[in-house]
């Protein structure tokens, strides 16, 4: 399948549209597998926990079961990525 922005652009001004967490909970279902589902949740709570700054690498990744490869990528994503998704929604998520 090809990467296609347009696309990309198209489910996020959806998700834009949701009013509430249920609606965006429904959409989600709708849209992801259980398994995709369970990846993102575990990836945002590793990003969560990384941000807090109290556990080791293999203490994230053993409480969120995430491999310790996961836990390395997503604070790679919280430190370096330009485009800096995780750091924007958790200091939204702190104010």
């Amino acid at each position: 399948m090809r990467d296609n922005a347009e696309d990309r652009d198209a489910v996020a001004k959806a998700i834009l549209m949701l009013k509430d967490v249920g609606e965006v909970r429904a959409f989600l279902d709708d849209l992801c597998t259980p398994a995709e589902l369970r990846a993102f949740a575990e990836r945002f709570k590793v990003a969560r926990l990384l941000d807090e700054g109290q556990l080791s690498y293999r203490e994230i990744s053993e409480r969120t079961g995430a491999s310790t490869t996961t836990v390395t990528r997503v604070a790679r994503f919280l430190r370096e990525m330009p485009h800096q998704g995780y750091r924007l929604v958790l200091d939204r998520m702190k104010d």
